[in-house]
């Protein structure tokens, strides 16, 4: 299945994406792929109110890109991969058995499936900022929510990487 039928398909039921995506094994270039490509996103994602306040402020817009750019591109991917290692910490204290893998792979895919809402919140916040902007961000961090915490659930309780740490 393509990339974007698996992120139309997680707002439906993100357990079964997660589980398909479970299925294709461990494979560390295609969850850093997912990752890099959120950020990225996430980056382009802020370009309309990045623009709108150069705009009002008279600064340059190139300049006004440059911490984003720093923070999403170079900053952010490392501080996702040290989240995935707490989550897998507590994951495995709480009962799960999995590989830190799959919190790895539950963390990225979350993220990235979850970037359209995040253009739309930066789209929102550079052409209507208001109270629209909370909607969006609130629909936000709940789909990411829901999106991690599903892949969770399958990576170290119910899905194929569970069942290879178990040793079945």
């Amino acid at each position: 299945m393509s990339i974007t039928r698996d992120m139309v398909a997680t707002y439906r039921n993100p357990g079964q994406v997660f589980t398909r995506l479970s299925a294709m094994g461990q494979r560390e270039d295609r969850a850093l792929f997912w990752l890099i490509a959120a950020c990225g996103l996430t980056f382009v994602g802020q370009w309309p109110k990045i623009s709108r306040d150069a705009f009002l402020s008279g600064q340059d817009f190139t300049e006004a890109l440059t911490g984003p750019l720093m923070a999403w591109v170079f900053f952010a991917p490392l501080l996702f991969y040290m989240l995935a290692g707490v989550l897998h910490l507590i994951v495995r204290i709480a009962g799960g058995k999995g590989k830190s893998y799959g919190a790895r792979l539950a963390l990225f895919w979350g993220f990235f499936a979850s970037v359209p809402l995040l253009l739309l919140y930066g789209l929102t916040e550079g052409l209507a900022p208001g109270s629209g902007v909370a909607v969006v961000g609130a629909l936000w961090v709940v789909a990411f929510v829901w999106f991690l915490f599903s892949g969770l659930k399958v990576a170290y309780w119910t899905g194929p990487l569970a069942s290879a740490a178990r040793g079945a």
